[in-house]
């Protein structure tokens, strides 16, 4: 829809984030409240200790979720199940089938945060991804290979040649959601695939490239996997983003880690971006003089592609400078939002 590029206000109809990563236990309290205002549903990584990888476990998870959440918040989580070699079909199907499992999630073992129980070789899920394949239900991938001898910065890239596009060839049907793409060659392999095929793309990326990790000193916490490439990776990302193309859409990742964990020896990876997640991405669209896409990236293509019903609730951003907190506590943790500090043009006024 037309947007006045000076107005004061942004209304949209209510959002989603299709990537989320919520944690568990007095954690899983604080940042749920975040990601409920204002996104009305969320796809919900399934990476804790132990994964997610049953029915039963999903479910008693959604449960906790629900339950640190305020009933008005109107906020659905949707489940994801954790891929593992071993990972049986017809649990899969059966989730899917009690309207348990939205999604499932393919880690190559090792390649981010409690990724250690993910897939060693995708040919072993072959089984799984055409049960998927036959009942509808989406692949999320984590596209890198973790092949020691690859450049961590090559990682997406090789993914597609050596595993996605393989994959895609081997199941003409399965549809697939390429998570929290990084690179050019993403975005130009979503665009030139079948509409089976769709992708997100976080506000950190959308803002950030190498440099804003490694020049005047090592910046943890912007240090997120997959990890921030060249500049031109960035600005291919914000022209797909902001393009109108509705085989992008937002996904934040965000995913909270306490200072300590961030600014040690082996920081973690991940950026909490939940706090300024639309906020970040309205500035993203502003500068590219694309508001008028916004809402179709936030709220209209991911719930498409996933065959869900559009929100009917609005949210309204206010034109105001306002200065990010330098720190949001979580169950006793510190933590570092995305931003922090740094001020900002857009806010969000309710969610309704």
């Amino acid at each position: 829809m037309p947007v006045d590029p000076s107005a004061e206000r942004l209304v949209l109809r209510r959002p989603d984030d299709w990537h989320v990563h919520l944690r568990d236990g007095d954690t899983l309290t604080m940042v749920a409240r975040h990601t409920a205002w204002p996104f009305a549903r969320a796809i919900i990584m399934p990476n804790l200790t132990p994964p997610v990888t049953t029915v039963d476990a999903a479910r008693a998870y959604r449960d906790r979720i629900l339950a640190a959440v305020p009933a008005q918040a109107g906020f659905t989580p949707l489940m994801t199940a954790y891929l593992t070699d071993e990972i049986d079909p017809e649990e899969i199907a059966r989730g899917h089938a009690e309207g348990v499992f939205t999604a499932c999630k393919l880690y190559p073992a090792g390649a981010t945060t409690n990724s250690a129980a993910g897939v060693t070789d995708i040919r072993r899920l072959d089984a799984v991804l055409a049960r998927m394949q036959e009942i509808g239900m989406p692949l999320l991938v984590h596209g890198e290979v973790v092949d020691a001898d690859i450049d961590i910065f090559d990682r997406e890239a090789v993914f597609i040649e050596r595993v996605l596009a393989p994959t895609l060839a081997r199941f003409p049907a399965l549809k697939v959601v390429f998570e929290h793409i990084t690179t050019r060659e993403a975005v130009d392999f979503v665009r030139a695939a079948d509409e089976r095929v769709a992708a997100t793309i976080t506000a950190h990326h959308l803002e950030l490239n190498r440099n804003d990790l490694l020049v005047g000193g090592i910046r943890p916490h912007n240090y997120c996997l997959p990890v921030a490439k060249r500049e031109q990776h960035r600005i291919a990302l914000r022209e797909a983003a902001t393009s109108g193309n509705p085989k992008f859409f937002l996904g934040t990742d965000t995913a909270p880690h306490a200072i300590a964990d961030k600014e040690s020896a082996c920081g973690c990876a991940g950026i909490f971006s939940a706090p300024v997640a639309l906020e970040s991405y309205a500035k993203v669209f502003e500068e590219e003089g694309a508001l008028e896409q916004l809402e179709a990236f936030a709220s209209e293509n991911g719930p498409r592609f996933y065959g869900l019903p559009l929100n009917e609730g609005s949210v309204t951003l206010e034109r105001c400078a306002w200065t990010v907190p330098e720190i949001v506590e979580a169950g006793g943790l510190r933590i570092r939002p995305f931003h922090a500090g740094q001020s900002l043009g857009w806010r969000v006024l309710r969610a309704d």
